[in-house]
């Protein structure tokens, strides 16, 4: 089959990351993967991981054989045009910017009182440096997250970063009500 160039996005090179990592997978331990690891700092549609194996099959990056037997899912790894394009990739030093999405903080441009939001926010901070924390230890026991560590670790820093910022806002927005007394 003759393959068509296509246009690479970060989440396709996060697809073809976590082949090169986990090694050939079905989409549903695709979609499985994703929510463990790469989803904790690059949310992607749980549909992505059963529409991009496709377009990176079609297009050379991946190959994919029809398992003979069973639910007879396809199990897709990566080709060598896929690990050069990976490797290419991640050799680049340019990258874009980060991208803040934050309702929280929406809300509070529209008129929110903070007050109301962060206990919630808090709450889900905590809640996620636990869950990469716990992560982050199986990782360091080589229970299948490889070189995952550094990306944890990238995760747990910004978590406790994020619950300093919230202190730090809240100190802030504390001192000044109490100066309007």
């Amino acid at each position: 089959m003759e393959s068509k160039p296509i246009k690479l996005t970060g989440t396709s090179y996060a697809l073809l990351a976590m082949l090169e990592e986990f090694g050939e997978m079905t989409s549903y331990a695709i979609k499985q993967a994703m929510e463990s690891s790469i989803q904790n700092f690059w949310p992607v549609p749980h549909t992505t991981a059963y529409e991009e194996p496709v377009r990176l099959a079609n297009a050379g990056y991946l190959s994919a054989r029809q398992e003979e037997g069973g639910r007879r899912r396809r199990v897709y790894s990566l080709t060598d045009l896929g690990r050069e394009a990976l490797a290419e990739w991640a050799g680049d030093p340019t990258v874009a910017p980060p991208q803040l999405r934050d309702e929280a903080i929406l809300k509070v441009f529209a008129g929110a009182d903070p007050k109301g939001l962060q206990d919630a926010r808090v709450g889900w901070h905590r809640e996620k440096l636990g869950e990469l924390r716990a992560y982050l230890q199986l990782a360091r026991v080589g229970e299948g997250f490889g070189r995952s560590v550094r990306t944890l670790q990238a995760g747990v820093a910004y978590h406790q970063k994020m619950l300093e910022a919230i202190e730090m806002v809240a100190a802030e927005r504390d001192r000044e009500e109490s100066e309007e007394k």
